[in-house]
């Protein structure tokens, strides 16, 4: 290899009257507005295809011959002027969602840490649901006018390629990103040199640039360690691959992000009063954040923890114990040893930290540690707050499992960048035209009604023509560069049925989302895909793990099916699964398929995509779907049930046959039972309902909005008042928090009185409780009963109520509270006293080991 002696940066020559083209491609705003894109489309429709719809790329490559003709087209310029007036107006709108709840507050700035982001194809910087999710989460914050940065890593090789060999079986290529014809923007100091940040690392630092996206107003800071700085070769390729590498790798990658990313945000001037930890791939930030406090304003780590901890907040994703993010004791000693002496801490404190017990060994997690650091935590759904709920039940002993502290705020997508150009076009028809800004107002879904049946079947019937003709290039190509024979790439071109019901079944091929549940009876499965009148077709598509040989399997499985001659006219899989095939599925197919697991979905965006395009779900009972599903507008395969490990077989069988029985007696009669108009008008009914209900709730207008009005501002009021005078308020705060943990165990329920055994339903109970706080006082505590019908251990049952308890009066540190209860429905009922802690800046009085029963 030839190293330069000089680096020479070629960029566009973009006429005068061409300028603004540059300024668009570098804001991806341009990945959520379908006039922007068609702009660059007619400007070379050929290069945007083959760049992957890189505008960036593509202004680098389109001609200087064309450049000039479209110069002097009149339609060209106008559709140009168009566009930068609806981009100006966006970029300075001031009657945005926050400006008009917050505007007259100072704002804060709210820093969004994720491994990864989608936010288009072109930037591959995702590897799935989680990447989108983030990338979603940025543009509604955009939308929305929130004072938000984004923060994570910047990948050389991004997620692999995916191929297929002769044999069916997934292989991995990593292509290099060129950033120079990438959306992306090298930060620099004013005398031009590159903003650089650097992390401990074992006997060295570590070095990384920082590169900028421009998501519509959000600023997106990607970090990249390949810099001549590192002299080491591991250094510099360890931004190379997102989930890439071994356990050394992963910790390295989370210590840049983590610590890295708040390092990166000083230097840029940028102090977060919020971060959100987007999974616990970040929480090291936590640590940072907490040494700042203590460097700038001379406290213990324990003071500064509670100050630092008040304004982070924590996002799981995780349902099952396996998948969360754990490092052995080695590496930590190995990467953090300098570090938590800085914090003032022993190896066994800093340990705690992320202390989690595996049996016969412990390990170091990341979801703890978060935990531990955040004064806020949720799961991404209902279902997967009681999750998440029973999953860490361990960290709470003795708070009752429905109240320990972590929430719940579901998932949802940004429509804009999932609807269909011919959707959006027909909305805009017949829906108040604020469904494009305000698309969480169920008011405005409610005329869907208006909608002429005729005018939404052809707008969807239109979508599944052009995926069923998308579908076959694609496989043609595949076959192509797989070295197939010729009369099988010829065969491509007559795959599928434009007229057909089509499902469609898109995610990450882990073994729990069981990918082949429907091919377990292929003799019925043949019966319901070749029947003559009534056909199916189905289009799979998605990545397995490159160290996930069980999915891989499914992926070799299902194009082996495929292959057949019983099935290749019906059943495709599509290659390197992306966002662009995720488009084109969720806004063509009839029917979106999902077979988890339960409870192994935490939420699931997919089947939400297809909401807004007119498509229906048929779900597993798991994630959004368990919140979701109504039967007026979707299918629900089972009932919600679990089973242990030792009968998965047996779900298997019975959920297959659930969903044979699905498709046979419900999907299909009903997609093919037409009218005299050849209108499937019940079908069309209940595209017109899901809409109706679920678009209103789906979205990450919705979403983010909640994270605003849940966590964000009331954890960033209750940081400025605890900040304000020079942490005055934080201090004091901080230190009653330690004292609690030493005098806590004096707390001695002595005696509780209730005043009658037997009541009549709608009375009263009257209930006087003396209870010895030691060195607290009734302003420390909150005394409470609970209470709700004892099941039949004699236990009261795990949703019990609570009712607080009043002083009446005391006798040096013994106090007697006093409540009523009242009691609405017969049936034996179960009461007991509790004393929780309380303080103003507490996020929850539910605190590890601090509560006491009477």
């Amino acid at each position: 290899m030839i190293k330069p002696v000089a680096r020479i940066n070629v960029v566009p020559a973009l006429p005068e009257s061409l300028r603004r083209l540059q300024e668009l491609a570098y804001n991806m705003r341009w990945a959520w507005d379908h006039d922007t894109i068609a702009l660059f489309r007619r400007l070379d429709r050929d290069l945007w295809e083959a760049t992957g719809r890189n505008p960036v790329w593509m202004l680098g490559l389109v001609s200087q011959e064309r450049l000039n003709a479209v110069c002097e087209d009149p339609a060209f310029m106008a559709h140009l002027h168009t566009v930068c007036d609806s981009f100006d107006a966006y970029m300075s709108d001031s009657h945005t969602w926050y400006n008009t709840h917050y505007g007259q507050e100072e704002p804060p700035t709210i820093a969004y840490f994720s491994m990864e982001f989608g936010i288009t194809e072109c930037l591959q910087n995702y590897s799935g649901g989680l990447g989108v999710l983030s990338g979603d989460h940025l543009k509604s914050a955009s939308d929305l006018g929130l004072p938000l940065v984004g923060v994570g890593l910047l990948y050389q090789e991004g997620y692999f390629h995916q191929y297929l060999n002769a044999d069916g079986y997934q292989q991995e290529s990593y292509p290099i990103n060129d950033y120079s014809n990438l959306p992306v923007t090298l930060q620099r100091n004013k005398d031009g040199t590159p903003i650089t940040i650097s992390v401990p690392m074992p006997g060295r630092e570590l070095y990384a640039y920082i590169w900028k996206v421009q998501v519509g107003r959000i600023p997106l800071f990607l970090l990249d360690s390949n810099t001549p700085m590192n002299t080491r070769e591991e250094d510099r390729n360890l931004t190379d691959r997102l989930y890439g590498g071994d356990r050394r790798t992963r910790i390295r990658q989370e210590i840049l992000m983590g610590i890295g990313g708040i390092r990166a945000l000083e230097s840029l001037g940028l102090r977060p009063s919020i971060c959100h930890m987007n999974e616990g791939h970040s929480a090291f930030l936590g640590l940072e954040r907490t040494y700042q406090i203590m460097q700038e304003h001379k406290l213990a780590f324990d003071q500064a923890r509670e100050i630092a901890a008040s304004s982070h907040i924590f996002t799981t994703h995780t349902p099952v114990p396996a998948g969360l993010e754990r490092f052995g004791f080695d590496l930590m000693d190995e990467h953090f040893t300098n570090y938590y002496k800085m914090l003032g801490l022993t190896r066994e404190q800093f340990l705690d930290l992320g202390r989690e017990n595996m049996g016969d060994y412990q390990l170091f997690s990341m979801p703890v540690l978060a935990l531990n650091l955040s004064a806020g935590a949720n799961g991404v759904a209902k279902l997967h707050g009681v999750v998440s709920r029973h999953l860490w039940h361990w960290m709470y002993p003795n708070v009752p499992e429905n109240e320990i502290p972590v929430d719940s705020i579901t998932n949802g997508i940004h429509t804009q960048t999932w609807i269909s150009r011919e959707m959006g076009t027909l909305l805009d028809r017949y829906l108040d035209p604020a469904w494009r800004t305000e698309d969480s107002r169920a008011d405005i879904w409610e005329a869907m009604e208006q909608v002429p049946d005729s005018e939404l079947w052809r707008t969807h019937e239109r979508r599944r023509e052009r995926l069923v003709a998308f579908t076959r290039r694609r496989l043609r190509t595949q076959l192509e560069n797989r070295g197939a024979p010729q009369h099988e790439v010829e065969s491509a071109d007559e795959v599928l049925n434009p007229d057909v019901l089509t499902i469609g079944f898109a995610r990450r091929f882990a073994t729990y989302k069981r990918a082949t549940l429907l091919f377990r009876d292929l003799e019925r499965l043949k019966k319901i895909v070749s029947n003559a009148d009534r056909p199916v077709q189905i289009i799979f598509a998605g990545k397995a793990h490159p160290h996930d040989t069980g999915g891989k399997e499914l992926i070799k499985q299902i194009v082996n099916i495929a292959r057949t001659e019983d099935f290749r006219h019906a059943i495709v899989f599509l290659e390197n699964y992306d966002m662009s095939i995720a488009r084109m599925l969720v806004q063509g197919v009839d029917v979106w398929l999902n077979t988890p697991q339960r409870p192994k979905e935490a939420s699931g965006t997919s089947g939400m995509k297809v909401i807004y395009n007119g498509g229906l779900n048929c779900s597993i009972l798991d994630g959004w779907w368990a919140e979701g599903y109504n039967p007026e507008y979707g299918w629900a395969i089972g009932n919600g049930e679990e089973y242990p490990e030792q009968e998965w077989e047996r779900q298997n069988y019975i959920e297959s046959e659930a969903l044979y029985n699905i498709l046979e007696k419900d999907i299909i009669p009903l997609f093919y039972e037409r009218g005299r108009d050849s209108l499937p008008r019940e079908w069309i009914g209940r595209m017109k309902k899901s809409m109706q209900v679920l678009a209103p709730y789906f979205n990450t207008h919705r979403m983010v909005a909640e994270y605003t009005e849940k966590f964000y501002m009331p954890s960033f009021h209750r940081v400025k008042e605890i900040t304000e005078n020079n942490l005055t308020e934080g201090v004091a705060f901080a230190t009653w928090r330690n004292q609690l943990e030493k005098v806590w165990s004096h707390i001695k329920i002595k005696h509780v009185e209730v005043s009658r055994g037997q009541v009549k339903v709608g009375s009263e109970v009257e209930v006087n409780a003396q209870i010895d706080l030691g060195q607290l006082t009734p302003d420390d505590v909150r005394v409470q009963i609970y209470y709700e019908p004892v099941d039949t251990r004699g236990e009261i049952g795990r949703n019990g109520m609570a009712v607080d308890m009043t002083p009446v009066n005391g006798n040096g540190s013994v106090y007697t509270f006093n409540a009523r209860v009242q009691y609405d429905t017969s049936g034996e009922r179960g009461l007991s006293v509790r004393v929780l802690p309380y303080n103003k800046y507490l996020h929850t009085s539910f605190l590890p080991s601090l509560i006491t029963w009477a």
